[in-house]
């Protein structure tokens, strides 16, 4: 069993604007025993990080473990067993650079979380909403404008994103289907998007009725929902009807973010996926007429984080990046960087991100009783946020649930 003493541990958070005062952590099994400076072990391992910074380890609050390839309709269609593998290779690499738990936010289901489970290789915590729900002709169907095959309604392959759903009481069976096969949470399609062929940003998507419905199905099991949102008019209209996490955003204004904050939501930008789906998305498989929709969304990308951060709105970690662009998942550090302070982005990958996981206290913290999930930087994160990035390039040692991934 896993017996470590850090010794002169400066701690970075996310809770305050400097590193700690050094203080001495003791780790046992997978657990953080005690944090303090008085705390002492003769029967530990003792490793001296005098220089160094010890962190949480990072969430990244909107990842698609499954999103082998940014072509999402031809994804789908791609054998379950290759899929896995590729998820694996994906999740490995995102534990590497740091990230020892992700939310996925569509795809990933829980087969594939208990084959992470008992895996030999170790990969970050799961957080999963199951298959995302979307609206005939919305985003997740990748059916395109002349494909008029009935939609699958059962067995749906490990790398389709999302299911589709039309009416009330599809929404409700599809929500309760999610739950019971181990949904932590629901993530529905609330608006339009660029992967998908038929859906224009500015697609509303569901009625209000199946909003409220799919909220309290959620509300019933003791969780929350999810939406996919851009527009204003969207992400004021899924507020008002109960949703609590609110991906991307960028099109938010203030009244809107105002109204979120005061209902206690959380959003979850993703400027990283826009940045290289402009840049390299066409080069990585995905289709022209999607690549013309990204700068829809964009340029308004920067704004919306200050609207947001005026406003008192909660913002976690979210990368959202598909295929080969996932190797940039940590740039949404340095792209947050340049409008907010380095306490706020850092916030937003553990404390911050821990509550909407609901699981404060366990992860995202550095305290007795929390998971020991953690990582020890090379510099200072709050004076350099690019020591976050580079594939873990500046982080020597990285812990998850107490054992070594990185020494």
């Amino acid at each position: 069993m896993t017996n470590i003493l850090f010794e002169n541990a400066r701690i970075v958070d996310g809770t305050a604007d400097r590193p700690s005062d050094p203080v001495n952590v003791r780790i046992e099994g997978n657990m953080i025993r005690e944090v303090g400076t008085s705390v002492s072990s003769a029967s530990a391992e003792r490793i001296d990080l005098s220089g160094k910074i010890l962190m949480p380890g990072l969430i990244d609050a909107h990842v698609h473990v499954v999103a082998s390839t940014a072509d999402l309709g031809r994804n789908g269609q791609l054998p379950d067993t290759l899929v896995t593998v590729r998820a694996f290779k994906l999740m490995g690499e995102m534990l590497n650079r740091g990230f020892t738990t992700v939310r996925d936010v569509g795809g990933a289901t829980s087969g594939l979380v208990a084959a992470a489970l008992e895996a030999s290789w170790p990969t970050p915590r799961l957080n999963i909403s199951g298959k995302a729900l979307a609206q005939t002709g919305g985003h997740c169907d990748y059916r395109g404008p002349f494909n008029d095959n009935p939609v699958q309604l059962r067995s749906f392959p490990l790398g389709a994103l999302g299911r589709i759903v039309d009416g009330v009481p599809e929404v409700r069976r599809a929500a309760r289907e999610e739950i019971k096969s181990g949904a932590n949470f629901i993530k529905i399609m609330a608006n339009g998007g660029v992967s998908s062929p038929t859906d224009p940003i500015h697609f509303l998507g569901f009625s209000r009725e199946e909003l409220l419905a799919v909220v309290e199905e959620a509300e019933n099991a003791g969780t929350y929902v999810s939406a996919h949102l851009y527009t204003d008019q969207a992400i004021r209209r899924a507020v008002e009807c109960g949703v609590h996490s609110l991906e991307h955003c960028n099109l938010i204004g203030p009244e809107t973010a105002k109204l979120a904050a005061s209902r206690g939501a959380f959003a979850v930008p993703t400027l990283v996926t826009y940045d290289k789906l402009s840049s390299e998305g066409e080069a990585m498989g995905l289709p022209a007429a999607s690549v013309a929709k990204v700068d829809d969304v964009r340029l308004a990308g920067m704004e919306s984080l200050l609207i947001m951060r005026e406003a008192g709105l909660q913002m976690a970690y979210g990368s959202d990046l598909l295929g080969g662009m996932h190797v940039h998942q940590s740039e949404e550090f340095v792209i947050r960087g340049r409008v907010l302070p380095a306490i706020d982005v850092i916030a937003s990958a553990t404390h911050i991100a821990a509550r909407l996981l609901r699981v404060e206290g366990k992860i995202g913290t550095i305290a007795a009783g929390a998971f020991a999930d953690l990582i020890v930087v090379d510099g200072n994160p709050l004076d350099d946020l690019t020591l976050l990035t580079r594939q873990g390039m500046h982080m020597p040692m990285i812990m998850k649930d107490g054992a070594f991934i990185k020494r």
